[in-house]
């Protein structure tokens, strides 16, 4: 009995080492698992704070496309009242301006309407608008305060549809009017991907009551048990209990949630929620390795009195893993800010060979600055030197640091440094580690440029319908002004036919230039932001530069300024785009008409520069108006710059004027220079490469080099024909109706696609000859029209049909074309085109 006793003494004497190399190891895998646990939920928490920036971003940027609306629509009302505009045309442009928004953003995306002197003007009018008080809501109340700033509110009950609404409001600074938006909640759209949110994940934007706006998320949760649990998660925020990387909180299932959020300027909340399950998924395999670890040291010391030899072995196999965990750290340093010392935990191969095992903290930092890569070695010496070790502890900062590039040899890698506090330490002693996140660090990098990917997208979205916008604003007034002017004066020679056709036939250029950039600018916008295709041609520079021209003098004339205009060119055919041309124009004399006063001069010269090779032309544009500063002029080029000075700031515009010209001018690999000094006038100077035809005298024959004249279309005879006319616009049915009557057509008429579709439904078989057919019509588009015809079990159900339709883009024709619709004609029509494509098709169906 002693025998047994006394081995199972030395038994336990043996195990003593093991028990405490045990307790060891579980104190280690411990403190292990707490780094990979913190390191984790830190890496989640930086992830989510940046994912939830983004989204807030991105709804900012939604928010910014309705206020960037409101305000062109208040702009624009304040010129019709400042114009003395009648009520009937505020009601005129009213519905313009509400049938532009739906353009824009789509049918039903907002519900707009306008407080004129207490009455509401709404496109969705409702039986309570006699009634209601505007003056008592908080949007009317908000946008009044504001003073012609754009308000945002919180969500609340719309009165008209009885679901949740935001309004953005902006007060008129020309009369007591206030213009709004009713925004829809369901219109705010996000785009999500594994990326970014994984399977459990939650998303949430919320105003600053905690109401709902967009969520994405997996929780069972009602209405109001949504709208409570939110309630005291914004609580918590406001309460700052969820600042912390390891705070969190429990949701409906009981499941522990890590809280990411941002505030944005407008009290909104963006918000994202992981379960803890999601984060520390990875942690999974370090448990079943500590079990593992664990279940082998128990049999070796099992093992142990019988194979002495074995459990040597694999205590030196559970040595081996403790080290690994002991160096999670290439580098343990404790350091004595107050005294200014360094005592060595665990240093690297660098330091050892340089410094002994304690010493002074400054050398510790210049050694180790000497490995720290050159461009972050002031910012790593200032973050950890021993002032601010000390302004971190006195600020009860426990853990600080950054990552840097190291030099390990002859390549550069990422390590992270760390100042850790820790009351257990010694008076005015903190912790200062590095260790190498190489990995890591890429890894993070990458999820970074994956983020930053996604933000340059939403931000060139943005830009895109920004540039839009001011390019629509900016372009589109000098040929509206001709219009405009030239529909005045040909008003008041209405007795002189030679001179009103001869404003008619500059007011039909104007319309034709407007008609082309409104062409242009909605091309645009959906390409890629900066691309520009010239479309050359064979034209007559002279005559191009001089009908340019043309709609600005009208405008010298009536604000008292001297306009003057000189081309001087040998070779005047030449190949290049007329409307690019036209467009640059546009923009400086436009620019020069603005910023010059009455009694000032604006002159224009085109001249042809003596060179060898292809001939160049310098175009220049001169005013005496006010100038530019100095210093602003290497800026001029750019988006959005604008000239602050004084006088300059009464100026409108946006600042796109320069950098369009700038690239258009680029494109036909020209280039232009800018001379402008304040007080004394701006003087553009442009050169441009063409390739010329000589123009001869006339009376002479044209040169082989010359563009030949373009072979006119044989004229199409529309005598006898039946057409059955779909089109829901009296204007345009009137107009349409009349010159296909003039023409010798007998034209009946259908108001809408259903109507159309019943009209040759109950015709006699081969009654009409083709069909003329509008694609956004009331009860029944076009092709959906088109379709239903195509379908029926007639001898001519394969009558020619042809869209007439302001939808001339791409995807539109293609629409059409799916829809069995033969041609498509553009709005504004060109009758000989609609002639020649009526006869073409009747023709081919004959």
């Amino acid at each position: 009995m002693r025998r047994k006793k006394a081995r199972w003494k030395r038994v336990l004497h043996d195990m003593r080492l093991n028990l405490a190399g045990l307790l060891i190891l579980v104190v280690m895998a411990s403190a292990g698992g707490l780094l990979l646990r913190t390191a984790l939920l830190r890496n989640s928490q930086s992830m989510g704070i940046a994912l939830a920036s983004n989204y807030a971003a991105e709804a900012s940027n939604n928010l910014s496309i309705f206020e960037t609306l409101l305000s062109f629509g208040t702009a624009s009302l304040d010129k019709q009242v400042r114009d003395g505009s009648s009520p009937e045309e505020l009601l005129e442009w009213m519905d313009l301006y509400f049938q532009q928004l739906g353009a824009v953003l789509g049918q039903g995306v907002v519900d707009p309407y306008l407080v004129l002197n207490g009455e509401i003007l709404a496109a969705n009018p409702w039986e309570g608008n006699d009634t209601y008080d505007v003056y008592s809501t908080e949007w009317y109340q908000k946008a009044v305060a504001a003073d012609g700033e754009a308000i945002f509110t919180n969500v609340y009950t719309d009165a008209i549809f009885q679901k949740p609404v935001i309004t953005a409001a902006q007060k008129s600074s020309a009369a007591e009017a206030v213009l709004a938006f009713d925004v829809f909640p369901e219109n705010f759209a996000f785009r999500f991907t594994d990326q970014e949110i994984s399977a459990g994940d939650s998303f949430f934007l919320c105003d600053g009551e905690g109401t709902v706006i967009f969520c994405h998320t997996d929780l069972d949760v009602d209405g109001d048990g949504m709208h409570r649990y939110l309630g005291e998660l914004i609580q918590q925020i406001e309460n700052g209990d969820l600042a912390a990387y390891d705070d969190f909180i429990t949701d409906s299932n009981g499941e522990h949630r890590a809280v990411y959020y941002t505030v944005m300027d407008n009290g909104w909340y963006s918000i994202v929620t992981s379960p803890y399950s999601n984060i520390l998924s990875s942690m999974n395999w370090f448990y079943l390795a500590f079990a593992a670890i664990i279940a082998l040291f128990l049999l070796m010391v099992a093992a142990m009195t019988w194979r002495d030899v074995r459990i040597n072995a694999r205590m030196e196999r559970t040595n081996e893993t403790v080290r690994v965990l002991g160096n999670f750290y290439y580098a343990l340093y404790r350091v004595d800010y107050g005294q200014g010392t360094y005592e060595t935990i665990k240093g690297s191969d660098y330091v050892r060979a340089r410094l002994p095992e304690t010493g002074s903290y400054e050398d510790l930092q210049r050694v180790i600055g000497e490995v720290i890569q050159p461009e972050a070695y002031d910012e790593y010496m200032r973050s950890f030197s021993r002032e601010s070790i000390q302004s971190l502890v006195s600020r009860r900062v426990r853990d600080f640091g950054g990552e840097f590039l190291r030099r390990f040899g002859e390549e550069y890698r990422w390590v992270s440094v760390r100042v850790l506090f820790d009351e257990s330490l010694a008076p005015e002693e903190v912790v200062l580690s590095f260790r190498e996140v190489e990995e890591e660090k890429q890894g993070q990098l990458r999820e970074r440029k994956l983020l930053q990917d996604a933000l340059e997208l939403a931000r060139q979205n943005e830009a895109a319908k920004q540039s839009f916008f001011s390019s629509m604003s900016h372009d589109m007034r000098t040929p509206l002004n001709a219009i405009i002017g030239l529909s005045q004066l040909a008003a008041q020679h209405a007795g002189d036919p030679a001179q009103t056709a001869e404003y008619l036939e500059k007011i039909h250029y104007s319309s034709k230039q407007l008609l082309e950039l409104i062409n242009d600018i909605l091309d645009m916008s959906r390409m890629e932001q900066g691309k520009v295709i010239l479309n050359n041609q064979w034209i007559d520079l002279k005559a191009c530069v001089e009908n340019c021209m043309d709609a600005f003098h009208f405008q010298a004339e009536r604000e008292d300024k001297t306009l003057s205009v000189s081309v001087q060119v040998r070779d005047s055919w030449v190949l290049a785009d007329p409307f690019r041309i036209g467009q640059v124009i546009n923009n400086l004399v436009s620019n020069a008409m603005k910023f010059t006063s009455s009694g000032d001069t604006v002159s224009v010269s085109l001249t042809q520069l003596e060179s060898p090779g292809a001939p160049q032309y310098k175009l220049v544009v001169s005013d005496s108006g006010m100038g530019m500063e100095a210093d602003f002029l290497p800026h001029i080029f750019e988006p959005y710059s604008r000239e602050m000075r004084f006088g300059a700031r009464k100026v409108t515009g946006t600042g796109l004027g320069m950098p369009i010209t700038k690239n258009l001018i680029t494109q036909m690999n020209g280039e232009i220079r800018v001379e402008s000094e304040p007080g004394k006038g701006t003087t553009f100077t442009i050169i441009l490469p063409f390739t010329a035809a000589r123009e001869e005298a006339p009376g002479y024959d044209a040169p082989e080099e010359a563009p030949a004249p373009a072979e006119q279309p044989e004229p199409v005879s529309l005598e006898g024909l039946r057409v059955l006319l779909a089109e829901d616009n009296e204007v345009n049915m009137e107009i349409t109706t009349e010159l296909l009557d003039m023409n010798g057509v007998q034209v009946t008429q259908a108001w809408n696609g259903r109507e159309a579709m019943e009209l040759f439904r109950d015709s006699e078989p081969f009654f009409f000859d083709a069909i003329l057919m509008d694609m956004q019509m009331p009860e029944m588009d076009g092709c959906e029209s088109a379709r239903r015809i195509r379908a029926m079990h007639r001898p001519d159900a394969d009558i020619p049909i042809i869209a007439v339709t302001a939808n001339a883009f791409a995807e539109d024709v293609a629409a059409t074309t799916a829809a069995g619709i033969n041609a498509h004609v553009s709005k504004p029509i060109d009758f000989s085109l609609l002639c020649q494509t009526l006869g073409k098709w009747i023709r081919k169906d004959r």
